[in-house]
């Protein structure tokens, strides 16, 4: 994955949900993708860049690499992996980075992330959805007040899980789309 993160990743997922479409295991029009921190960036960058899923949900995703280099309590780790910063490298940011491929994406995205997410800077879920709703790609995004890079209450976590069963289980299956405009979200307390 050295200076080649999202493309490399896209690359295996996309080839093995081709691989079980042709031994006739998965249905290619109820294909669903999700993640959470590196899952939730592949989940970012397939929506950005694939038509494959029926819906996707972005947990906790670097949508930008610049955005996520200059905002996260981790940046020596995006130079180990992209070899150089921002200012002095903007093409691998721009190659690596969902939003690049933005004006591709079609994919409904269920955007998840905690508050005071410092690993992974919230700034990245709001540029994702801003970059969805611009293009008239259905994006919901549900923010949990009160947590950072994990949801770690069990009320929480739940509701984490119920957002996304909402979420799939609408564009998957065909069951009424859950109201995210006021989903139920614990507090952290």
């Amino acid at each position: 994955n050295v200076r080649n993160l999202g493309v490399g990743d896209a690359w295996d997922v996309l080839s093995g949900v081709d691989h079980l479409v042709k031994l006739g295991w998965v249905d290619p029009k109820r294909v669903g993708c999700m993640g959470w921190s590196q899952g939730g960036y592949i989940s970012a960058f397939l929506t950005t860049s694939s038509d494959t899923f029926a819906a996707i949900s972005v947990g906790a995703g670097i949508s930008n690499w610049a955005t996520y280099y200059y905002n996260t309590d981790i940046t020596p780790f995006t130079v180990q992996y992209l070899g150089a910063d921002p200012a002095t490298d903007p093409e691998i940011y721009a190659k690596t980075s969902p939003m690049t491929y933005i004006k591709q994406a079609k994919t409904p995205t269920l955007i998840q992330h905690g508050e005071l997410d410092r690993r992974v800077p919230i700034a990245n879920a709001y540029e994702l959805r801003q970059g969805l709703e611009d293009r008239g790609v259905k994006a919901e995004m549900v923010v949990y007040e009160g947590f950072g890079h994990g949801i770690t209450k069990p009320k929480a976590m739940c509701a984490l899980m119920e957002h996304n069963l909402g979420w799939f289980n609408h564009y998957i299956f065909g069951d009424p789309l859950p109201d995210f405009a006021k989903p139920e979200l614990p507090r952290k307390e």
